[in-house]
């Protein structure tokens, strides 16, 4: 008995640790927006506060603010949040940025997973 514990707590560990380490780092705007060529090409998850959104069919640009700072995030197939919802989301950081309809996002994240409900 004791030693069926022994081996699930190691199993139940290295499950724990593996979780974990998959997970991309948790990041602040301020960070982000202070040395961007630090986060370019990595995926990294940010969360905040949804101040502008702008979308349709699908896709589209919100404006996320964590209160250390406020970043655009660029999501093509998970859809736009409204103004005032709360959110998380995983993407990979752009620093060139892009131009849309005479507005340039020059700094963006590019949404990679499906955005938590809340953070």
């Amino acid at each position: 008995m004791k030693r069926s514990l022994s081996a699930f707590a190691v199993v139940a560990l290295i499950a724990c640790t593996l979780v974990l380490t998959a997970c991309p780092p948790h990041e602040s705007l301020a960070a982000i927006n202070r040395d961007p060529g630090r986060y370019a090409g990595r995926e990294i998850t940010v969360g905040g506060r949804v101040v502008e959104s702008i979308g349709a069919l699908g896709f589209g640009f919100f404006k996320l603010d964590d209160g250390s700072g406020t970043l655009w995030v660029y999501s093509q197939s998970f859809g736009t949040p409204s103004n005032g919802s709360k959110v998380g989301v995983v993407g990979r950081l752009d620093v060139q940025g892009i131009s849309v309809m005479g507005h340039s996002y020059g700094l963006i994240l590019k949404e990679t997973q499906r955005r938590h409900g809340t953070f």
